[in-house]
């Protein structure tokens, strides 16, 4: 037996790709193979191959317990409509270019309908303080039943309108809303539009002042939350000249940098070479932007400092008691002796007391 698990039939816009899952069952286990068949009146089936139509088809098999198959078709054209049949067989004979197979091949189908991709055009206008996000679809173009603005994976506004033009507006600058916002026709298929909202890069220093200690490695880092990405980061020590850039990976130096962020690691800090301030720079197609991070060297002895001040404390306390103490023993072993005097008289008046009673 065999079966495609994917829809049936599916639209899809030029440009876009689609997929299509295959699988059988049999004893022992059956081969799959994919076939295509156009629209056009005298277009017969042809096979599909790993690599076809210039390398925009994906063919996946594996064959474990049962056969499951799938097809990956990339950047698609009108030329991509059609039956595409996915084949199931284990005859020996199945391949065989005089033999027929005993058993006939095991056959599914699922149509693709490609669409011509309507031209959006979109555009993003500052006008007094308000950025103002628009797209328009040209003609000729699917019934339209609502559109969604997004940015990233959050839905900005919707609405159920069924003109070709839409519109969206940010209040504030360009600066603080940067970034790639969708225009979503809810149509079948979905057409979507682009707008870019793109600026310089707003460095940012993770933290304006970083602490090491002598010896340790100190990390410096800049992060760019803006689009579109950084091109090319780079860091300089405040007092060198501009051209005169830090090197990766040059004495003790090592820079990792990505689309919106770099780092700089020190390997062991010298109080003298490396404390100041230093400057991240970053370039993008829309210009540069820089921050300034200030690093402190401490020496080693430093993290002691705290613990010498307790011990000094408890130094000065226990002196005051001694001190204290030596000074009360003398007044306190005198009261000791007269109450040990006046005691001892007292005992003796008795005794003598007692002796002349029993005489």
């Amino acid at each position: 037996a065999g079966f495609i698990k994917s829809p049936l039939s599916q639209k899809r816009l030029t440009q876009d790709s689609v997929e299509l899952y295959c699988e059988a069952i049999g004893s022992p286990i059956p081969e799959i193979q994919w076939w295509f068949e156009g629209n056009e009146p005298n277009e017969t089936y042809a096979q599909l191959w790993d690599g076809a139509r210039q390398d925009r088809v994906k063919i996946n098999a594996t064959y474990n317990l049962h056969s499951t198959s799938t097809i990956y078709i990339a950047n698609l054209t009108s030329d991509d409509s059609g039956m595409y049949e996915c084949r199931a067989s284990n005859d020996p004979d199945r391949n065989h270019l005089s033999k027929s197979p005993k058993v006939k091949w095991i056959r599914s189908q699922a149509n693709v309908f490609v669409i011509e991709r309507p031209d959006i055009k979109a555009q993003v206008n500052d006008v007094s303080g308000k950025l103002i996000l628009t797209c328009n679809m040209t003609e000729p173009y699917p019934d339209i039943k609502g559109h969604e603005w997004m940015h990233g994976d959050k839905i900005l506004q919707a609405d159920t309108e069924t003109s070709a033009f839409t519109s969206y507006i940010i209040e504030g600058k360009m600066e603080e809303h940067s970034g790639v916002y969708e225009c979503v026709y809810k149509t079948s298929p979905v057409i979507k539009g682009q707008v870019n909202i793109s600026v310089p890069p707003q460095v940012m220093a993770y933290k304006k002042s970083e602490h090491g200690n002598e010896g340790d490695t100190g990390v410096l880092t800049c992060k760019n939350p803006s689009f579109p990405p950084v091109n090319s980061w780079a860091w300089y020590k405040n007092g060198q000249e501009v051209s005169a850039p830090i090197n990766n990976g040059s004495g003790r130096y090592i820079i990792k940098s990505s689309d919106n962020k770099t780092e700089l690691r020190i390997l062991k800090l010298n109080i003298e070479e490396d404390a100041g301030d230093y400057r991240c720079n970053a370039t993008n197609s829309h210009g540069f932007g820089a921050a300034t991070v200030n690093l402190r060297v401490r020496s080693r002895l430093a993290a002691l400092w705290p613990f010498l001040g307790i011990v000094a404390e408890v130094l000065v306390l226990v002196t005051i008691i001694f001190i204290y103490e030596k000074r009360r023993k003398p007044d306190e072993v005198l009261d000791g002796k007269r109450c040990l005097g006046k005691s001892n008289a007292t005992n003796h008046k008795d005794k003598n007391v007692r002796q002349r009673n029993a005489n």
